[in-house]
């Protein structure tokens, strides 16, 4: 077995990568995202200031900062808005500089522009030179920061390296996954995060032939490989701990001795993509333990349910106006009902009825049984696909969340045909059900409409991870991501 020796390229293109003494610069991906943050409020709020000093007769002083501190969190709060909207801090995009020269321009614009329509928050408006410099100059700066971070800051030299302990397939599928991640992949969920694995360490016991990785050596050479190819990072790849063997306890013993940081596969996982990896999501715990019974969950159920009646009666109240409008463009194009009931599958595998406005033709699967829809379904009609595009059909859901039965953010609600058929094929499937069914979730604000298994299966990766992280913070990104979603069009 190999112990110095790096095998050639493989016939997978996988880059091999040399020697290297840390430079002290790598950046995390949690880091990225706050140094993107930091710098873009930072811009917006010093643009600000110097416009009103130098063309809005503003007198600096620390007392007059103070008294006029909503001026900058307004703007701070729109521009997080629209960045939020516009998915400016998706790492992926971030390090793509066609893609985030047209979000950041855009949320720039949009932030500024309102900003300035916004009255008693914000300065009066009393020189049109003000106005100018502020959404000019907060613009053009913000996208030279990030034309500036797309080029420079995820070059190599700036990447965090991390080296495999383990051998088994899953590892080899996310090791290969960080490594085809290039800059201008914004499909790969590891695209942007400035990740690089430099190999594997395993012993032959538990090595898998996979040509796509090289193997470094074995487990009693991992501090050395770890300084030699200046690592900042352990992913520990084992199905289970009981697999480690006690000299292996022993090395990353050592390891984190010398101050190495060890990660889990799935940890990993959870910090670069926003998912929870369903091949490992068996041997993960917090899945399967009921949520604790502090205060602070507590507090955050009560104020949950507050928040989807408030939400509920927001949105029954829009379906009251639209609804005479949908009912005329539906009697003309489709007669038929105007509503559309269907069993799904609710908290604690409950079955419930969920309505939603009709968008297919009168008894769509009377011959064809249960079925996902399509792309270009023919059985969606004129008026049913523009409302399915902008989610107007969802709105009778809210005298679910109203009821109880849902909430506005949470896992979509199954059917029980397809639930049996996807908890046969994926077992942890069933957690879904530990929390209750939402209009929006996690899922469907990353990933588009489903209609395979192995749609289902990335879109549990993301519901695994809400179930996992649920806060108010969270559902808090979901309803911005929404707006994305709804404003785009792209419901199916």
């Amino acid at each position: 077995m190999a112990t110095n020796s790096l095998p050639a390229r493989g016939s997978s293109g996988w880059s091999i990568s040399q020697p290297a003494t840390k430079s002290g610069l790598a950046i995390s991906a949690g880091t990225r995202k706050r140094l993107l943050l930091f710098v873009d409020l930072l811009i917006a709020n010093a643009v600000l200031l110097a416009s009103v000093v130098l063309w809005n007769e503003f007198s600096p002083s620390v007392d007059a900062l103070v008294a006029h501190a909503k001026w900058f969190v307004t703007l701070s709060a729109l521009w997080l808005a629209y960045a939020v909207i516009l998915d400016v801090y998706n790492l992926a995009r971030a390090a793509h500089t066609a893609s985030i020269i047209a979000a950041a321009g855009v949320a720039g614009l949009l932030a500024t522009l309102t900003y300035l329509a916004i009255p008693w928050l914000t300065p009066a408006v009393l020189r049109r030179t003000y106005a100018a410099a502020l959404v000019i100059g907060t613009t053009g700066l913000i996208l030279a920061w990030r034309v500036l971070y797309a080029e420079v800051l995820v070059q190599p030299t700036f990447r965090q390296r991390g080296i495999v302990f383990g051998g088994n397939t899953s590892a080899f599928e996310l090791a290969h996954a960080i490594q085809q991640a290039g800059r201008g992949d914004q499909t790969n969920p590891f695209g942007g995060t400035g990740y690089q694995i430099v190999g594997l360490v395993a012993d032959a016991q538990t090595m898998t032939d996979d040509e796509r990785i090289p193997l470094l050596g074995d487990g009693r050479t991992l501090v050395r490989l770890a300084r030699q190819y200046g690592v900042d990072e352990i992913i520990l790849a084992v199905d289970d701990e009981r697999d480690l063997s006690d000299e292996a306890r022993e090395v990353l013993l050592d390891s984190r001795e010398l101050g190495l940081r060890i990660t889990s596969l799935v940890e990993l996982y959870e910090r670069l993509t926003g998912q929870l990896p369903v091949e490992y999501a068996h041997s993960n715990l917090n899945l399967l333990l009921s949520p604790s019974n502090k205060p602070s969950t507590r507090l955050y159920q009560t104020t949950k349910r507050l928040l989807d009646i408030f939400m509920a009666l927001v949105g029954l109240s829009l379906l009251g106006v639209v609804l005479p409008f949908i009912a005329l463009a539906n009697a003309l194009s489709s007669p038929g009902p105007l509503f559309y009931r269907q069993e799904r599958v609710g908290l604690g595998g409950k079955p419930f009825a969920i309505w939603k406005l009709r968008s297919m033709v009168p008894d769509a699967e009377w011959c064809v049984g249960a079925v996902w829809c399509g792309d270009e379904d023919p059985r969606i009609t004129p008026i049913g696909r523009f409302i399915r595009k902008t989610r107007l059909d969802e709105l009778p859901q809210f005298l679910n969340v109203l009821r109880g039965e849902m909430s506005a953010i949470g896992p979509r609600p199954e059917r029980p045909y397809f639930v049996g058929q996807l908890a046969k094929a994926m077992p942890i499937y069933r957690a879904r059900n530990s929390v209750k069914p939402g209009i929006t979730g996690w899922a469907q604000v990353h990933y588009e409409y489903g209609n395979s298994v192995e749609d289902a299966r990335i879109k549990l990766k993301y519901d695994l991870y809400y179930v996992k992280h649920a806060s108010l913070f969270l559902d808090f990104l979901v309803l911005l991501h929404t707006v994305r979603v709804v404003i785009g069009a792209k419901g199916q």
